[in-house]
């Protein structure tokens, strides 16, 4: 099992950056695929990235893609989602979610979820 922790969410002014962070507990956390979503109000919960089991591999949202950057370190069982360029439209509630898959950014594949942290973007 693995409990997920996001931090470092915020308030930021458009063109702006923030990194978030995902602190996992469990010995088994290289073993697990991990993602990153987001959710906007009123919206469904969307895939932004995700990395694989070894950190190697990295898949992105088209939207986010040259903006946002995923990386893991398996040794300090965290996850970071460093986001430059920020639009109001990144404005959401984003998730940190752990997968037994080796690397996949269906939502349905991730079996873990953190509570979520506010990422807000004004303009």
């Amino acid at each position: 099992q693995v409990q997920l922790a996001e931090s470092g969410g915020g308030l930021v002014q458009a063109g702006g950056s923030l990194s978030l962070s995902c602190a996992a507990s469990g010995r088994t956390f290289s073993s697990y695929g991990m993602g990153w979503f987001r959710q906007a109000p009123g919206k469904e919960r969307e895939f932004v990235a995700a990395v694989s089991t070894g950190g190697w591999t990295r898949y992105y949202a088209d939207s986010v893609k040259g903006r946002f950057t995923i990386s893991r370190d398996n040794a300090k069982n965290t996850v970071i989602l460093q986001m430059n360029s920020l639009k109001p439209e990144d404005t959401a509630v984003y998730y940190c979610a752990a997968s037994v898959r080796v690397l996949t950014s269906i939502k349905s594949d991730y079996t873990y979820w953190g509570q979520g942290t506010q990422v807000t973007v004004s303009s």
